[in-house]
């Protein structure tokens, strides 16, 4: 994901808050987005490992063993970080199964997150997207759609993960301690949710790496309202507190809305009459590459912003998973 969004890097896109429009950002922030939460869930799972590695053979049954087992040995041999304290902690505890279910219940969140942005995106009413024919089917009776069911699936595992966590906690809570025949039950969501997520990441994968992406229909989607918030910070520039240059920007969209045209069809002299800190200058304001280029915060949407989260996931990658 962080590979295309460093080659896209020049493509706009308008950014959503509440699915309404918002701001302008570069396509490769939003991909980079996504890719910055499966970051996080590399690291949560890096640091899972060590914490549930836990070796609870000698425990017995029960009470442990009477045959001076040298446990810590065993762990070593076994690769093992620790040994379980306590017997019958060791014995009737699952939180590793627990924690595992947790963590694959949040990727696959991320997973769905991702396949809903993109879903939205293929559709004709946005046109951002298009899928490869790999990961998308024909309707079985509207011969001229070609719908996500690769993202759609994607979207609904994450379902049948969750329900693998949920399932065995409701299993988990009303046992009394050490070993109940009830943990017998940690066994299918456990491999299940390990099998749907690896298959998630692959398919959200080569989702990703196929798709088709349409830039004209991206900058097409940019009007000069999204450059609202640009204008208020043209007047903060000059001094205005934001919380007045707020309604000053607003007052502008509605004169624009008025007029049904845009806000850079408004004349100088209209901007004076809304505010006598307006000059000739504020023509500057519309001008989409230039408000995603002054957003140059680590964070921001600026090229060279962009460039910093590339390198930021790749070395990342490479310390997560040293062969990747």
């Amino acid at each position: 994901m962080s590979e295309r969004a460093d080659k896209e890097k020049d493509i706009l896109i308008p950014g959503y808050t509440h699915l309404q429009r918002g701001q302008p950002i570069r396509w490769s922030h939003l991909l980079l987005s996504h890719a910055f939460s499966f970051r996080a869930d590399l690291e949560r799972l890096s640091e899972l490992i060590p914490r549930v590695s836990t070796l609870p053979l000698g425990c017995g049954a029960l009470a442990g063993n009477p045959f001076v087992v040298d446990r810590e040995f065993l762990a070593k041999e076994l690769g093992f970080v620790s040994v379980a304290e306590n017997s019958l902690y060791g014995v009737g505890d699952r939180d590793f199964i627990v924690e595992f279910l947790m963590w694959a219940s949040l990727a696959m969140t991320h997973i769905s997150r991702m396949a809903e942005d993109l879903i939205i995106y293929s559709t004709a009413e946005f046109g951002f997207v298009t899928l490869s024919d790999a990961y998308s089917t024909g309707s079985s009776i509207m011969p001229q759609k070609k719908n996500p069911d690769s993202l759609e699936l994607l979207r609904g595992k994450s379902g049948r993960v969750f329900g693998d966590m949920t399932g065995f906690l409701m299993t988990l809570k009303g046992l009394p301690s050490t070993y109940n025949k009830d943990l017998q039950e940690d066994k299918e969501p456990l491999f299940d949710a390990f099998d749907t997520v690896s298959a998630s990441f692959k398919i959200a994968e080569g989702v990703i790496a196929t798709m088709e992406v349409h830039a004209d229909k991206m900058q097409a989607a940019l009007t000069m309202d999204v450059l609202a918030t640009d204008l208020a910070d043209y007047l903060v520039r000059k001094g205005i507190p934001f919380r007045e240059t707020h309604h000053i920007s607003g007052r502008a969209v509605a004169l624009a809305e008025s007029r049904r045209c845009q806000l850079d069809d408004l004349s100088v002299e209209d901007y004076k009459k809304l505010s006598d800190k307006f000059e000739d200058d504020v023509r500057a304001v519309f001008d989409f590459e230039a408000s995603v280029e002054r957003r140059e915060s680590i964070g921001g949407t600026s090229r060279k912003m962009i460039e910093r989260q590339v390198q930021v996931l790749r070395k990342a990658l490479a310390e997560l998973i040293p062969s990747a």
